[in-house]
């Protein structure tokens, strides 16, 4: 790595706003993953996310003139934080461009902070295309989240600290990935001092921006991606980062939402704080990497990157940290519907403890049961269980990772609409801003009938609905085309057991 970066991580001003954050051992998951964990506490910043350091680097290198004319950012979250409080901390006045949908605790946050909030649009681009224009229009310096040297060199002290706080070189650093700063930061200076030490970074599955530009050798733009760990839904890595990050990066973890949602537990049941998603990214690529290398003993740290969640969203999280830590089963059980079989199914389950147990008539000959069962063993235990199962003779379905199932369906069983016949089933992510829902459902409605409606949100800036439409088979493509012109995110579910089993229109017999 060059020297040029090597420096300017080692001069930058970042510790008049931001604090040197403790590098504290983790005891419970150090215990139960026969490894030695540590996690660098970047929650515990001002603004409880790394993103300070970078803004106030980059602000600090601004000349006389630039600081005159004040500064503009887009953001939905840590680095809007980071930016409002570094250019008031300097006495620069500060414009933040917000996606509408971002939740009202950031944007109050920001405006706490001195920062002026601007909402515009439903996405982070949109914001970012308002925040360019209006960048020219003042002639304000805009301080880009992430594709810029000074930001990255003010991200990179968290890896000067690591190495001075860690006894010696540790085995591995996993990095949370967004639009790549952090890593890219982390990853030149560990690498200049310790060029052993693993530098790997951990993405969503369902936003691996860096990890597929690593695999096509250039970057890519995803054309979608997850909103559940929001703090790292970034399309394009960004240039500068990916450039840095081609040279240090030694390998990318993908992990599933319900492996985040553990990672929070992990980390609260160790810290007693609670993870936003993003800030815990980095244990959850951790663990995934300790179970498919079965390594054992060495010495491996994570970065809490932030911690700015809505309380709204532990529920969620709740309900979904058993999936990801294999500690629960969700199955789809047909049994036979006659007196004594609900019975007899409950005897096959043995003592094991029932987490979930929704029950539905199907037909005069069988029944659905959509059950969850806690696991002490993991999955080897979810194998077996099912096996038991399909030798006494039970239909099952493993609905464990199943999204719809999650989502949606084990909170609507029992509902069959046997008159409908052509009934097409979507899963579609809606913008949390007044009207967005209105809007699309009065159009659909004036051209379709609306046969299911379910709704979800968890705090997020997008909610969940799953939505039957009674459609003919030759027009389902005219639906694709109205949810593309909403802009909405869409999957067609018709076919998911989870559905066919517990709310089709008619049920689904052997």
């Amino acid at each position: 790595m060059s020297k040029r970066y090597i420096e300017k991580i080692l001069r930058a001003k970042v510790y008049e706003v931001a604090k040197e954050s403790p590098l504290e051992y983790m005891p419970k998951l150090s215990g139960r993953l026969s490894n030695h964990i540590h996690l660098k506490r970047e929650d515990l910043q001002p603004v409880f996310s790394f993103k300070l350091r970078g803004a106030y680097n980059k602000i600090c290198s601004l000349t006389p003139d630039e600081r005159q004319r004040g500064v503009i950012t887009a953001s939905a979250g840590n680095h809007a934080q980071g930016v409002a409080m570094s250019a008031s901390k300097l006495g620069i006045q500060s414009l933040i461009v917000m996606p509408k949908t971002t939740p009202t605790i950031k944007v109050r946050s920001v405006q706490d902070l001195g920062g002026k909030a601007i909402l515009h649009g439903d996405s982070y681009d949109d914001a970012y295309e308002h925040a360019m224009e209006l960048a020219e229009k003042k002639a304000m310096v805009f301080v880009h989240p992430f594709d810029d040297p000074e930001v990255i060199a003010g991200q990179g002290t968290i890896g000067v600290e690591i190495l001075r706080q860690h006894a010696g070189p540790p085995h591995a650093i996993f990095v949370p990935v967004g639009g790549g700063g952090l890593i890219a930061g982390v990853g030149a200076y560990v690498k200049y001092v310790y060029p052993e030490v693993k530098i790997i970074g951990v993405e969503p599955e369902d936003a691996p921006s860096l990890e597929q530009a690593l695999k096509a050798n250039r970057r890519l733009r995803l054309k979608q991606v997850g909103i559940f760990a929001d703090g790292v839904a970034v399309r394009q890595v960004g240039k500068e980062n990916f450039r840095i990050a081609k040279k240090v990066v030694d390998e990318m973890v993908l992990v599933s939402t319900d492996e985040i949602c553990a990672a929070i537990k992990d980390q609260f049941d160790d810290t007693r704080a609670v993870a936003e998603p993003a800030g815990a990214l980095a244990v959850a690529g951790l663990k995934r990497y300790v179970n498919d290398r079965g390594i054992s003993d060495k010495h491996l740290l994570a970065i809490a990157s932030g911690a700015n969640i809505n309380f709204d969203r532990l529920r969620h999280v709740a309900e979904r940290a058993e999936l990801g830590e294999s500690r629960e089963a969700l199955l789809a059980v047909k049994i036979p519907e006659r007196p004594g079989s609900f019975l007899t199914f409950c005897r096959a389950l043995g003592k094991r403890s029932v987490t979930e147990f929704n029950y539905r008539y199907c037909d005069p000959g069988q029944a659905h049961i959509f059950v969850g069962v806690e696991l002490t063993r993991g999955n080897q235990e979810r194998f077996e269980l099912i096996e038991l199962l399909q030798c006494k003779g039970y239909s099952v379905i493993d609905m464990t990772e199943n999204e719809l199932a999650k989502l949606h369906v084990r909170y609507m069983v029992g509902g069959h609409a046997p008159s409908i016949v052509e009934e097409c089933v979507y899963r579609i992510e809606f913008p949390e801003r007044p009207g967005a829902l209105l809007g699309f459902l009065a159009h659909m409605g004036r051209r379709w009938n609306i046969s299911l409606f379910h709704y979800r949100n968890h705090g997020a800036a997008y909610g969940r609905v799953l939505m039957g439409i009674h459609v003919e088979k030759d027009s389902r493509h005219e639906i694709t085309a109205v949810v593309k012109q909403f802009g909405l995110s869409c999957k067609e579910e018709t076919s998911n057991p989870a559905y066919k089993l517990f709310a089709s229109a008619g049920c689904v017999s052997d």
